[in-house]
């Protein structure tokens, strides 16, 4: 009989609040499909009707002389969705990051903020000495404001998923006007949660010198195995030129289909969302847990955590970090899949000593 661990790593079926593993139930709270969007049978449907109407896949380029029209409808869609000005779609959240990142790295100065997502970076991971947000963001400013370079290329997640912390942009109110700047934000894992679902873009209050652009996997909370690029028409259009757009195949038109019908499905999922976030943390202690509110994730300083509640079947996500030799990072990811039941069952797992 394989281990669970060996089990965990060579699942035969799709990702689900109860997972079977040897004729056994087990709970699963990890992941990142927030929304529950994979298991959403109306979302599954309409995916369904798009392999139909378009086919399997699209291995043609962005730069081809033929095309299916849906790139396009999507982007249009994606834009007014998010709050955008334009959008650009790709087949993955890394590639986008990685087109945005790569697109503006000459512009001017580099500055990483800690703890940003591996597809941000350029040379392999950069050298950041601040130990938080906030202290990087300080000294950001002072940097800037003091320096004669007139242009500036910030670089960050829109929050920390590991140690939940939405990161706070204001800041940026404090950079001189004369000052020209890009913003470069990975947005992973706020878009479709953040913001009524639309994401860090609109929460950036960012003054006329600074330019933001969003980033994100569409795969996680959206549930659509693609990349999206927020920014102004200005910028897309630019990116829209280079070669690794155009040389690269686009997503699967059938999963941008569906999210152009479900956004009636992605509120009602949210809804749900919010409901079990609610309940779940108003049970915790916060002495041994870290959260904050409208974000699914939930840190335990408790190490032991992902053993004790493996014997109670139930699954959460667990990794050492930053490395193999750091210590155990135990979290909770709730979901819209996650029932009043299985919460409670969550729970009493938590409380079971």
């Amino acid at each position: 009989m394989k281990s669970i661990e060996m089990q965990l790593k060579q699942l035969q079926g799709p990702l689900s609040l109860r997972l079977n593993l040897d004729g056994q139930l087990y709970l699963y709270f990890s992941g990142t499909a927030y929304l529950g969007i994979p298991q959403n049978e109306d979302f599954r449907n309409w995916y369904v009707q798009g392999l139909k109407k378009y086919g399997l896949n699209n291995g043609t380029s962005r730069g081809n002389n033929i095309q299916q029209g849906i790139y396009d409808e999507a982007e249009a869609y994606a834009a007014s969705y998010f709050g955008a000005p334009a959008a650009l779609i790709t087949s993955s959240g890394y590639m986008a990051a990685q087109l945005a990142v790569k697109s503006f790295s000459t512009y001017g100065r580099v500055l990483y903020a800690p703890q940003t997502h591996p597809a941000l970076w350029q040379n392999g991971q950069p050298d950041v000495s601040f130990p938080d947000f906030a202290a990087w963001a300080k000294n950001t400013v002072s940097q800037i404001n003091q320096s004669h370079q007139k242009h500036w290329v910030l670089i960050s997640n829109s929050l920390n998923n590991l140690f939940p912390e939405l990161y706070d942009f204001s800041f940026l109110q404090k950079l001189l006007p004369d000052k020209e700047i890009v913003l470069i934000v990975d947005d992973a894992h706020g878009i479709g949660i953040l913001n009524g679902g639309r994401g860090i873009l609109n929460l950036i209050q960012a003054p006329a010198q600074v330019r933001v652009v969003v980033v994100a996997s569409m795969a996680k909370a959206l549930g659509v195995d693609a990349g999206i690029i927020l920014a102004g028409a200005d910028i897309i259009a630019q990116l829209k030129q280079r070669n690794e757009f155009l040389g690269a195949s686009p997503p699967a038109a059938a999963g941008l289909y569906a999210f152009m019908q479900a956004g009636n499905l992605y509120q009602e999922a949210l809804g749900r969302l919010h409901e079990n976030m609610a309940y779940f943390g108003s049970q915790l202690d916060r002495s041994n847990w870290l959260f904050v509110a409208d974000y699914p994730v939930y840190f335990s300083r408790d190490e032991a955590l992902y053993q004790h509640l493996l014997k109670n079947k139930v699954l959460i996500s667990s990794f050492p970090y930053p490395d193999q030799d750091g210590p155990v990072l135990n979290r909770v990811v709730m979901s819209s899949m996650a029932s009043r039941t299985s919460i409670d069952q969550l729970l009493e797992a938590i409380n079971n000593d």
